[in-house]
């Protein structure tokens, strides 16, 4: 069997996530011929150690640096974002690929330096924007590109979490757009092929005044208009009771489509006789994209046996950053806001 080693640097909530992914890829990948072995590490040892015992990994000591050291095939970055860009360039100049938890860095302007030093290098890197691996998503695309929907006049897109982080996370977050609403920007942009190239964003506080106290909002919504005159929506709240609510409607000249209606959508209908969606709703974006996490790193393993093409390159995630930032400033300055569009890599 061919052996690939990836390396796991970060085990707090994400990365927790990620460790048990990747022990949950083992058996389909060793039903391909491939074993798939997996260390990490994180500065909070003994926590580490226990995240190793339970998935089945190798603990290295030493950071970073440690478990690149210990030869690894590939880097997975899943640490706070202030060390993303460091992260990246050890795994660039140590020649491994790297998957990196968005974003690339703090900002689109701190973002740009680590685009160069890996297109310099001929760097490998792909980021996690997740969606871009969910099953509805995907279809949605399918009929797009196989022109079954027509041509789109409208989007809307929402994500809305049942309830809030932390304040503490709220305050270092970037703001609600950056934070959350970055997800439906990469989306939309990934399916329909195009730019957005202007934003009006609107906010509300009426849940924790703490909120509002660190610099936020807790519902947020944003027009956005694409580089062929097409519109749409972005919504997001931190305060949605029914449950974690990701959907996106696209509607074309032919056909509409909505990504995240089954039985687990967290809303009712009011229509007489009309019981559909029943099913308990989903608690956390984590539940909601179970999947797609697992299939996301299914495909960076492929990428770094060189069977596929990478799905979500660092271009494209500070391509939605700076949506993300045009909103923000938007909901600031209360005017629309244009966006910078570099050419496509």
């Amino acid at each position: 069997m061919k052996q690939v080693t990836l390396g796991l640097v970060g085990v707090g909530r994400i990365g927790v996530m990620h460790a048990r992914n990747i022990a949950a890829l083992r058996e389909p990948f060793a039903a391909r011929g491939i074993d798939l072995a997996f260390k990490l590490t994180d500065v909070a040892e003994e926590h580490a150690r226990s995240v190793a015992a339970e998935v089945g990994a190798e603990f290295v000591p030493g950071g970073a640096p440690g478990l690149i050291a210990s030869k690894i095939d590939a880097l997975v970055v899943a640490t706070g974002t202030p060390t993303h860009p460091e992260l990246i360039r050890a795994g660039v100049d140590a020649g491994i690929p790297v998957f990196c938890e968005k974003p690339v860095a703090g900002s689109v302007a701190d973002s740009l330096p680590v685009l160069e030093y890996i297109a310099e290098r001929g760097g490998l890197v792909q980021i996690g924007h997740q969606r871009r691996f969910d099953a509805g998503y995907l279809e949605a695309k399918r009929r797009f590109d196989a022109g079954e929907i027509g041509w789109i006049h409208s989007l809307r897109a929402m994500t809305g979490d049942m309830f809030p982080p932390s304040v503490e996370f709220i305050a270092t977050s970037g703001g609600l757009f950056r934070d959350c609403s970055v997800h439906d920007f990469d989306i939309l942009r990934w399916l329909t092929g195009r730019e957005i190239v202007e934003v009006y964003a609107r906010g509300s506080n009426n849940g924790d005044p703490a909120i509002g106290e660190v610099g936020d909002v807790d519902t947020a919504l944003a027009v956005v208009t694409f580089d062929d005159g097409t519109v749409g929506t972005v919504s997001a709240t931190r305060y949605n009771g029914a449950g974690h609510d990701v959907r996106l409607e696209v509607q074309g000249s032919k056909s509409s489509v909505m990504v995240g209606l089954d039985d687990k959508t967290a809303l009712r209908s009011t229509e007489p006789g009309v019981a559909f969606p029943a099913g308990e709703t989903h608690k956390t974006f984590a539940e909601r994209f179970d999947l797609a996490y697992r299939a996301e790193l299914a495909a960076f393993v492929e990428l770094v046996l060189g069977e596929r093409e990478n799905p979500c390159t660092p271009a494209d995630a500070v391509a939605a950053s700076r949506v993300a930032d045009a909103a923000q400033e938007s909901l600031e300055t209360g005017r629309p806001v244009r966006v910078e569009v570099p050419a496509r890599a």
